[in-house]
């Protein structure tokens, strides 16, 4: 007698239970904020800040940490003064920083240029691309600051690559390039 009392009031349990459910209207929320949450713009006025304060602009001349302006502009003067450009990383690092440099090549670089440079990556054998020549071809005259300068502001159909690498790791990888120029002019 005593379970079938247990088992009537766990199906009358139930029963309630199934009969308070309505889909049309969601359960109760325990913090609804959480689920439907109030958009605000960014630079509005808002009225929880004392005074009724909003969000100021940057001041101006300011810029972001750990993010230096490039010194050269984007314009044809620009890439022949970057020509000139010497790398400003430590000579006595060269191994290291070739190392890093060729690790971010083959990251960044080597699906259209190809590993050895010679222009041959995956995706011109596959004409997905064309036109990519070799770094070895002594009319592009290549050099360390301008291999930076392009992967600071893209050239042709290359776009930048600043927002993927900082200043140090595109200086690494310039070195790597001009090695890689070496190797294939030997």
């Amino acid at each position: 007698m005593n379970s079938f009392i247990k088992i009537g009031l766990v199906v009358g349990v139930m029963v309630l239970v199934a009969s308070c459910a309505d889909d049309s209207r969601p359960n109760y929320q325990y913090m609804p904020n959480m689920y439907e949450s109030v958009g605000y713009e960014t630079y509005q006025q808002v009225d929880f800040l004392p005074g009724g304060q909003e969000a100021m602009l940057p001041v101006e001349g300011t810029i972001s940490r750990g993010w230096m302006p490039y010194e050269f502009e984007n314009t044809i003067e620009g890439k022949e003064l970057a020509r000139l450009k010497v790398s400003p990383l430590d000579s006595t690092q060269t191994e290291e920083n070739l190392a890093v440099g060729k690790e971010l090549y083959g990251l960044y670089c080597a699906i259209c240029h190809g590993n050895k440079g010679d222009g041959q990556g995956w995706l011109v054998q596959q004409e997905k691309i064309l036109g990519i020549p070799s770094y070895a071809d002594a009319v592009r005259n290549i050099t360390v600051g301008s291999t930076h300068y392009v992967q600071q502001y893209g050239l042709n159909a290359m776009g930048s690559y600043a927002s993927q690498m900082n200043n140090k790791e595109m200086w690494q990888v310039s070195e790597y390039v001009m090695q890689l120029k070496e190797d294939l002019s030997k």
